[in-house]
């Protein structure tokens, strides 16, 4: 099967939505290969404040890009759900999912170099059985052509208790406030970006999981699924 003939999920919106943990149930589900996108871009950020570098620098976003095209980055199967991600063989995966590292990867994520350097990187990811892509362009840049598209969202003061729900239960004493501020900043960035900014795309169904569990959120995708043939 070619790149092309290979069957394509796509699951774009906000951080905090929810989908990743749908990403992650509906590849386990179908047998399909599983894109973080975002894990990508935190390594980016991962590197970029190990290495000092600013993204408002021209010469450190050079930098930036070369090592965006030369990511040592391997996806692992995790005993759990998911997968765990390796940089130069490092497990990285709980530190690129730190609040500094989101907001690195974040800024840096901006950057239409950065975006560049990253595109066919993901797009290789496309090889049978099949791909569900996780991010927050993937069906309206990476992959416009995916046979569906799914736009999952959540208001963005439940996003915040999640998270704040998430750092309490392993003891991190966070600030509700702070986080929600954050989110917003974050929502601002990605929304206000020239390249590739976070929007549904225009044949994206929208999947709004305030309010809603995981089970309820996770069956209304398996129907999108099962109507494609795919489930």
């Amino acid at each position: 099967m070619s790149q092309s003939d290979t069957p394509v999920l796509t699951l774009d919106g906000p951080g905090g939505a929810g989908k990743g943990t749908l990403a992650s149930a509906l590849a386990a589900e179908l047998g399909w290969f599983l894109l973080d996108s975002g894990a990508l871009y935190r390594l980016v950020g991962l590197i970029a404040l190990r290495e000092g570098l600013n993204p408002d620098e021209p010469d450190d976003c050079d930098i930036a890009r070369e090592r965006a095209r030369r990511l040592d980055l391997h996806f692992m199967p995790d005993t759990g759900a998911g997968q765990r991600v390796l940089l130069a063989g490092e497990d990285v995966t709980d530190l690129i999912r730190t609040d500094a590292i989101s907001d690195a990867a974040s800024k840096w994520a901006v950057q239409p170099a950065i975006r560049s350097a990253l595109l066919e990187r993901q797009r290789d990811f496309a090889v049978a059985p099949g791909l569900i892509a996780d991010g927050r362009d993937m069906g309206t840049v990476i992959f416009p052509d995916a046979g569906l598209k799914i736009y999952v969202t959540a208001s963005a003061e439940e996003r915040a208790q999640r998270r704040f729900d998430q750092l309490s239960a392993t003891g991190v004493d966070a600030s509700l406030s702070r986080i929600y501020r954050e989110i917003l900043d974050r929502d601002a960035r990605d929304a206000s970006r020239a390249v590739a900014p976070l929007k549904p795309a225009a044949d994206a169904h929208v999947i709004d999981t305030t309010g809603e569990t995981v089970a309820a959120s996770l069956e209304r995708v398996r129907g999108l699924v099962r109507e494609k043939g795919w489930l």
